[in-house]
């Protein structure tokens, strides 16, 4: 029989931010990709990285600032690193858990650039806060250079643009890994933003929303199924008011027509729920969003916000 194939969105909650926290959540996180594996699943697996890139950001220019004979990174070398170190750490601690239940299967993490298109509006409106709290001199040090910052409690942050994903330049080598039956973590942190010019890829001073890159990954890999796994069980319309009434089942129309209504946080459930239509307009079956702890039962269709 064949296996369902589905991408699984791994959040914040499934990595932790300190090395050590990190160390300890992807153990956990390994049990969830585990159990949806012996459900029957073939699991490709993205997932987020802001702490892990914003701490990864200052340190490089702290260490750029230090030592004048090296310069700071860019945001797309950034985004490699914490893809780099994210991956080794769920992939060992997946590989673990399967020889714990004696299966034995390859998990693979793939290095991946995304395209995006430098006419995106997002280029031109940055949201995105990335690193540390600056302070004032700070800041116009990095519009001096010809950064975006704003103000917030505290100080200021750099903000970066969140361009929408166009095409995976490794989704070849993803599909060979998972026709061969692997594991495959990819498009973590949404990938690395890049710009194509004439043969060359550069990386451009941006992130990918990392719920729309799994939306693209699950398109691009002919997915059946996207699972977004969150902090809670099911999406809420009426979110953190008296009147907060959870979802279970829902069709493609009703998350466009609570979308328009403003049901949905935006930065937080808003850009799950854009994945998960998007995904099913492309030709996909099932989203289905819930909490990572209840990710088994989220694919068996036993919990969480399931959009068809």
């Amino acid at each position: 029989m064949e296996k369902k194939k589905i991408v699984v969105a791994l959040g914040h909650r499934a990595l932790g931010t300190t090395l050590p926290e990190q160390k300890v959540a992807v153990k956990k996180s390994a049990k969830v990709i585990a159990d949806l594996i012996e459900a029957g699943a073939s699991v490709v697996i993205t997932h987020s990285n802001a702490p892990q890139v914003g701490m990864i950001h200052t340190a490089m220019n702290e260490f750029g600032k230090a030592h004048e004979d090296y310069t700071v990174a860019p945001m797309s070398v950034c985004s490699a690193m914490s893809q780099g170190y994210i991956g080794y750490d769920l992939q060992n601690a997946i590989r673990a858990e399967l020889l714990r239940r004696g299966i034995y299967r390859p998990v693979s993490t793939v290095l991946t650039q995304v395209t995006v298109d430098p006419y995106d509006d997002s280029f031109y409106t940055p949201s995105k806060a990335i690193g540390r709290l600056l302070t004032e001199e700070e800041a116009e040090c990095e519009e001096h250079k010809g950064n975006y910052v704003t103000k917030v409690e505290g100080g200021y942050r750099r903000i970066v643009a969140a361009p929408k994903p166009q095409e995976i330049i490794e989704i070849d080598a993803i599909r060979t890994l998972i026709d061969a039956d692997q594991i495959v973590i990819a498009a973590g942190g949404g990938g690395i933003p890049v710009l194509v010019q004439a043969e060359e890829l550069k990386g451009a001073s941006a992130v990918i929303e990392k719920d729309l890159i799994s939306a693209k990954l699950a398109e691009m890999i002919h997915a059946d199924e996207l699972m977004i796994l969150t902090s809670v069980e099911h999406v809420s319309i009426g979110y953190n008011t008296s009147n907060a009434e959870p979802l279970s089942n829902i069709t493609v129309a009703d998350a466009r027509k609570y979308m328009a209504q403003g049901q949905f946080e935006p930065g937080s459930m808003l850009p799950k729920i854009e994945a998960s239509v998007e995904f099913l307009e492309k030709g996909g079956k099932r989203a289905v969003i819930t909490s990572i702890d209840k990710a088994k039962e989220g694919y068996l269709g036993k919990t969480g916000t399931i959009i068809q």
